[in-house]
């Protein structure tokens, strides 16, 4: 556990790191009852019930007895802020009343482990109403559904194609179960952050804006791609008190800057950076299952040639376009749709693309060609957050870059999206589009050809959407100006107060 002190309600790295109040799970709770309570379709005396992470080893089916760091299922950490594997947790919807059942370690557990914290010691470190053991949980769970359900969690998750798993335990045929009103109901308040969720969100954003700037600091040309992730982590952990990441770490130089989720057991970042080289590094921190993402894009030698300076600042001015023009009531595909034309119009002016710009996007050619994937996605105690694709919302498009999308809602005041527009010279996507007549006449062939082998640029930044603008939590050089100055020692970007500080 972490060095705070439970009775203060608080979980903390120490070492001026964050303190992330337990009354943030018990705003959740909250929020869920009076959720569920103004849902017709729950009856009374229901009981939500949610079972959290279990320990295990490696992988499903492995019997390798090392397992890896422990971390908790995400709905059960947004309702509870459990850290403990095996865990199961209920919320009294007639009382709100929180109940933590833990399991029943024996007394030798604690000779590999150490300590086992009792049921009160349970209860003060998760201002938590009442901790029970999970061998009492059946009898206990009688006393407290009285005529209604228990409330199961299961659906799916629109990114990954998993389904949520529903709490299971020994005595559950003694009741009466509902599982398709929860996870709905649950989905659509992970998606509206609070006041204390936006706080730790700006953390972890701190965390991973100063890892990056240490990064840019020390990775230079003929070191490997793996040696900025690592310089990453360190950072992050060191400094930050972040032990997780929130995905595989990106680190690509040159080409690998155009595989999307590089950094896979298959090209695990172990590329010799050269000298030269833009590098794509997509990291983000993740600090108490709080999630950043964060991606820069840079010359490894601190300069950028002209060439160069294309691609980026017209990324960047889609990034900045969609970040000016974000706010409660547009939609994220119009959002989408504008970074595609804001990096079209600034190719057909460096002369790789010619003819008309409403043209070109009338047959998708971003996303067809220069960038196959979503603007960006929620962002919360998942990397790509729950609720893109909730019933009552638009359902997902069918198009090139428009189908990865990971939502396609309106906004609204209080959501957490990542913007993210990037622009990719992939090999196989030119050949494809300069065989195709209705992508080709705007191609100039020789023009793109120049870039082919040069990877890509993404630019990633983390936002809240607030009611009379957003808020750009994620804090790093991003114009040429500003990367080759901190590149070459000039410390005057730091005078630039980080929103979280």
């Amino acid at each position: 556990m972490a060095e705070a002190n439970p009775r203060d309600g608080f979980f903390s790295m120490g070492q001026n790191t964050a303190n992330i109040p337990m009354q943030l799970f018990a705003k959740n709770r909250q929020r869920l009852v009076e959720k569920l309570k103004g849902n017709s379709a729950v009856p009374g005396g229901s009981v939500v019930l949610l079972q959290g992470g279990g320990d295990q080893g490696r992988c499903e089916g492995d019997s390798s007895d090392v397992g890896p760091v422990f971390r908790q299922e995400s709905y059960f950490h947004w309702t509870f802020g459990v850290l403990e594997p095996d865990f199961y947790g209920a919320v009294d919807l007639a009382t709100g009343r929180s109940i933590l059942y833990q399991p029943r370690l024996p007394e030798d557990y604690a000779i590999i482990m150490g300590h086992i914290p009792s049921a009160e010691e349970i209860k003060q470190r998760y201002c938590v109403d009442e901790v029970r053991y999970v061998d009492e949980m059946s009898d206990h769970l009688k006393s407290l559904v009285s005529g209604g359900n228990l409330l199961l969690l299961e659906g799916p998750n629109t990114d990954s194609g998993k389904t949520a798993r529903p709490a299971a335990f020994d005595g559950m045929s003694n009741f009466q179960v509902n599982r398709s009103i929860l996870h709905p109901e649950i989905a659509e308040l992970r998606v509206i952050k609070t006041p204390e969720e936006m706080d730790a969100l700006r953390y972890a954003n701190k965390i991973s804006s100063l890892a990056h700037m240490h990064v840019m600091r020390t990775i230079k040309p003929g070191m490997r791609e793996y040696q900025a992730e690592a310089a990453f982590l360190h950072h992050a952990y060191f400094y930050g008190g972040a032990r997780h990441v929130c995905y595989t770490c990106i680190a690509g130089g040159g080409a690998s800057g155009a595989v999307l989720h590089y950094g896979h057991a298959g090209a695990p970042n172990d590329q010799t950076i050269r000298d030269g080289d833009m590098v794509l590094f997509d990291f983000g921190a993740e600090y108490y299952c709080f999630c950043s993402d964060v991606t820069c894009s840079w010359p490894v030698n601190g300069k950028f040639t002209d060439k160069q300076k294309i691609v980026y600042n017209a990324v960047l001015r889609a990034n900045r376009a969609v970040l000016a023009a974000l706010k409660p009531g547009v939609s994220w595909r119009e959002m989408h749709l504008l970074a595609n034309r804001v990096v079209l119009e600034d190719l057909t002016a460096a002369g790789v693309l010619t003819g008309n710009v409403d043209d070109m996007m009338a047959v998708n050619l971003a996303g067809r060609v220069f960038q196959p994937h979503g603007l960006g996605h929620f962002i919360g105690c998942d990397v790509h957050d729950v609720g893109g694709y909730l019933d009552g919302h638009p359902e997902r498009d069918t198009q090139p870059g428009l189908r990865s999308l990971r939502t396609a809602r309106q906004v609204e005041e209080n959501m957490v999206f990542t913007i993210e527009p990037g622009c990719y010279f992939i090999d196989f996507l030119i050949d494809r589009a300069l065989q195709d007549p209705e992508l080709n006449r705007f191609i100039v062939a020789d023009r793109i050809n120049e870039y082919r082998g040069t990877g890509g640029v993404r630019i990633e930044d983390d936002v809240i959407v607030h009611a009379n603008h957003t808020e750009l939590m994620s804090v790093v050089p991003r114009t040429v100006e500003e990367i080759e100055a901190w590149m070459s020692g000039d410390d005057s970007f730091l005078n630039q107060k980080h929103p979280s500080q």
